[in-house]
């Protein structure tokens, strides 16, 4: 079988047809591992994913795992704030410039019943940090060095870098300290933490939920986590506990817009549009000092939670994770791409001197609009990519 592009690129055509028709059959454009889960001390830690009796640090790692691998959207909590999971593909995601490379879902929504009717959109905004890592020491762990996407707020003056916050366990002589006049929190000093600006402060338990907050399987008393850490952005608009609005960071970050497929979404409650929901540029990346980093791809991802703060009865600000994208390897409308039908790769130039290796399609159709799922039978065909179309036939 051979290949032949009409008015599109100068390539070679036995190469080409050799790399559309090996590249995308054993890849997935979800995530295939998670390397490490440390979440901070939350309400939902020891539950979602659910901690048994006996499991250590690489049993609740197989247990994220088990809930983000291939497709299955099963929400795992990072707790407060620098609370993570590292996860990564079965391939590098590319970096094509220009476009949105990853998309990661979280758990976030609007609210529209604001006492205050403000026009700012906000709900339940639990916003994380994206760090990326490319493997240039080709091992295939994540152990090289890890680079921040740089979000709306990276570089405002109410972000701070270089922050570390330390959480200790309750000890065994604890004693709760109910909040009398508020009923849903059972302790207020539940679970210390100090961070290095010279803060303090409680993750307090409420009555929602009666399991230990800090993670079973950690055996010290106390540990260390560190990042950057994002402005509060929890609010009582009632202004007597009884409704807290989460207010959402412009872009950049997990959890913090709802997750609505395609690439610009309407919201059914807010009846707003927000282009690019949960979307994320590896071109945002940045070194420890806010530089830019031009990497190639990213293998690994590392998600941690961006804010610390504590919102009454809806608990500590902690993102949740429930699913990550490539999405260069689905279509205009979230499908996934069939296997076989990626652009053709190599160095490939239009007319125009535009280089497309790495740009993969959103369809291949008949000449009659028919969607095709391989390239087996013989005839011409229209690729269908997101900037460009492009005709090829099939011999």
């Amino acid at each position: 079988m051979s290949f032949k592009v009409i008015n599109s690129f100068k390539v070679n055509v036995f190469g080409a047809a050799l790399v559309v028709m090996t590249s995308a059959y054993a890849q997935s454009p979800y995530i295939s591992k998670v390397y490490e889960y440390r979440p901070a001390p939350g309400q939902f830690v020891n539950d979602l994913p659910e901690w048994e009796e006996g499991d250590d640090e690489n049993d609740m790692r197989i247990k994220a795992e088990e809930c983000l691998v291939d497709h299955e959207q099963i929400m795992i909590s990072l707790g407060g704030w620098g609370g993570y999971v590292v996860f990564g593909f079965d391939h590098t995601i590319p970096n094509v410039k220009g476009q949105y490379d990853m998309k990661i879902l979280g758990n976030a929504f609007y609210a529209n019943a604001n006492p205050n009717d403000t026009t700012a959109l906000g709900g339940s905004a639990e916003p994380g940090i994206v760090m990326v890592s490319h493997d240039a020491n080709g091992n295939g762990r994540p152990d090289d060095a890890w680079y921040e996407l740089a979000g709306s707020d990276y570089y405002k003056s109410t972000t701070k870098h270089n922050y570390s916050c330390t959480y200790y366990r309750p000890s065994a002589s604890h004693v709760a300290t109910p909040d009398t006049d508020y009923p849903y929190l059972n302790d207020t000093t539940y679970i210390r933490w100090e961070d290095n600006y010279g803060e303090s402060g409680y993750i307090s338990k409420n009555i929602y939920h009666k399991q230990n907050y800090y993670p079973n399987w950690i055996e010290e008393d106390s540990y260390t986590l560190t990042g950057s850490r994002l402005r509060n952005n929890g609010i009582d608009e009632s202004g007597t506990g009884h409704y807290y609005v989460l207010y959402c960071f412009d872009w950049g970050y997990v959890d913090n817009q709802p997750n609505t497929s395609g690439y610009t979404a309407t919201d059914e409650v807010m009846d707003v549009e927000i282009p690019h929901v949960s979307e994320f540029m590896i071109d945002w990346a940045v070194d420890s000092e806010g530089n830019h980093v031009d990497l190639p791809g990213v293998d690994f991802v590392k998600v941690y939670t961006g804010v610390n703060q504590y919102n009454g009865w809806l608990g500590e600000a902690s993102t949740e994770v429930m699913d990550a994208w490539d999405l260069h390897m689905l279509d205009a409308d979230g499908k996934e791409i069939p296997a076989g039908i990626r652009d053709i790769k190599g160095e490939n130039e239009d007319e125009d001197g535009n280089n497309h290796k790495g740009n993969l399609v959103g369809g291949i159709f008949t000449l009659d609009g028919r969607r095709v799922e391989d390239l087996t039978k013989p005839g011409t065909y229209i690729i269908k990519g997101r900037t460009k179309t492009k005709k090829i036939v099939v011999r």
